[in-house]
């Protein structure tokens, strides 16, 4: 029979944690409610990040790779040159037309092969920098004693996404920055971070958009991009079919333009830092969804942001999507409601709104049907076999694998959060849970994890599963395929 405090333990791990890992459930028992609240007054950031490059050392370096790649390649290519010149002008011979032009081609290969190694011996640090910010974060999860604060991290770096496909160097360190750093603060300032984070700017193509009147605009014949603008709203703030127009769109971008990063050739100190650019700013006011900003400087953009932060539309699009992450893919609307006024109630306080979340009946109530996404799913198996220590090479390729490539989503609206986009891929799953059952098929024991772990809530199937299993692997792979490794 269910023990019923065990199972809200079990519950509290899975749904709004990382899930259960050795001890925590006798831990959390007593409290589920009281035990997630109380990690949300620890701190988030972490300690070992002081050995990782800022988003604008990370740039600085991959820039300047890139340059010496550059360099190194266009010398090898001359040398190469004046090497084939020599050979020719010392030949006796003179050739045909027909050899002449072969010897040419000939000649070009070479120097473009030439070339080509030069440039492939300069490694890309982009890459390692990428792999140390993925162990980091990876870690910090699975170390967590119930991980609802770094879920936290997870859901709002993902709904304030880049790409590392665009900008590799820094989409760890962003995530630290600009997300972890705010994740449990104001949606304001969350929202001031985020946007204006060089990482964000590059993404979203706001480096080189110009007011059609400003000095670069008009000296450059360049125009405006509205994407920033629009996720900003879309996305990021208001949600789709929130009141505003194509009007509000460009009228926001214009507000935006200015605002870029240092570049690094221009500046190696402080090369990938944010900067406000006036020669890029349209000047004059502009009218957002029917205020005027008459700022002529980078406090204009952040006018409209505080603006849109406490506008009642991001409210509800907040809260339904951090409701629908943690709780259902059609979360209670009472719950929706109940977090929406918290966040105009408290201004944007996302702790608080996290704290009402799982203070509500509504949150607790419904079985655990919702569908891990991969990261979560990946993450809860390591967590129940005790695993603490990462290969960063071997995870990004599991989650690669799983079509939930670490910061690397398809779209600016980042990965979603239902069923029905991920569940053609639960098949995949069942490679990944097989190579971890067989890596630590020596040291895990699934009878341990379904008793001491899990505290027995498990499915009376899923037990007589793993016991009539034929090998310690089998067993592991069929509880981590289990709805209870898979839901919540």
């Amino acid at each position: 029979m269910s023990d019923p405090v065990k199972a809200k333990a079990v519950l509290a791990l899975h749904r709004f944690g990382m899930g259960p890992r050795p001890g925590s459930v006798a831990a959390i028992g007593a409290d589920p409610r009281g035990a997630l609240i109380a990690e949300l007054e620890r701190p988030l950031l972490l300690s070992a990040a002081a050995n990782l490059p800022s988003s604008a050392k990370a740039y600085r370096t991959v820039a300047d790779a890139n340059a010496r790649r550059t360099a190194r390649a266009k010398q090898a290519q001359q040398q190469a040159k004046k090497q084939m010149a020599s050979a020719s002008a010392a030949s006796e011979v003179t050739p045909q037309a027909a050899t002449q032009g072969q010897a040419q081609g000939q000649q070009k290969d070479a120097a473009e092969m030439a070339a080509k190694q030069a440039a492939d011996a300069v490694p890309d640090p982009g890459r390692p920098i990428y792999l140390q910010e993925a162990k980091l974060r990876t870690e910090a999860a699975l170390a967590a004693d119930i991980g609802f604060a770094e879920r936290l991290v997870w859901f709002w770096s993902n709904h304030f996404c880049v790409s590392a496909n665009k900008i590799q160097s820094m989409s760890g360190a962003y995530e630290r920055e600009a997300v972890r750093a705010n994740a449990l603060g104001r949606f304001a300032d969350l929202l001031l971070a985020v946007e204006g984070h060089p990482a964000m700017l590059f993404y979203l193509d706001n480096l080189e958009s110009m007011g059609a009147s400003s000095i670069a605009g008009i000296n450059r014949n360049r125009g405006l991009n509205e994407n920033i603008a629009r996720e900003i709203m879309e996305l990021h703030t208001l949600g789709v079919r929130a009141g505003y127009t194509q009007d509000d769109v460009i009228s926001f971008a214009n507000v935006m333009t200015g605002w870029t990063l240092v570049p690094p050739g221009a500046d190696p100190q402080h090369g990938g830092e944010f900067i406000f650019n006036p020669r890029l700013h349209e000047p004059g006011g502009q009218t957002v969804l029917g205020k005027r900003y008459e700022q002529d400087d980078v406090e204009q953009g952040r006018a409209v942001l505080r603006d849109l932060a406490a506008h009642p539309a991001t409210a509800i699009h907040v809260a339904t999507k951090l409701a629908r992450h943690f709780v259902a893919d059609e979360p209670p609307p009472a719950l929706v409601a109940q977090m929406a006024k918290t966040f105009r109630d408290t201004e944007g306080d996302l702790k608080q709104v996290a704290i009402a979340m799982v203070s509500s009946d509504d949150a607790w109530r419904g079985p655990p049907s919702k569908l891990k996404r991969p990261g979560e799913w990946v993450i809860g198996m390591a967590r129940a076999a005790g695993v603490t220590v990462v290969d960063p090479v071997r995870y990004t390729a599991g989650q690669e694998l799983l079509g939930e490539a670490l910061w690397r989503p398809p779209a600016p609206k980042g990965y979603p959060d239902d069923e029905v986009s991920w569940i053609d891929g639960v098949g995949r799953r069942l490679d990944l849970a097989n190579n971890l059952a067989e890596r630590i098929s020596g040291k895990a024991d699934p009878q341990a994890i379904i008793e001491d772990v899990c505290a027995s809530q498990v499915a009376s199937e899923v037990k007589q599963a793993v016991g009539r299993a034929e090998s310690r692997q089998q067993a592991l792979a069929l509880l981590f395929m289990s709805a209870d490794f898979q839901r919540r």
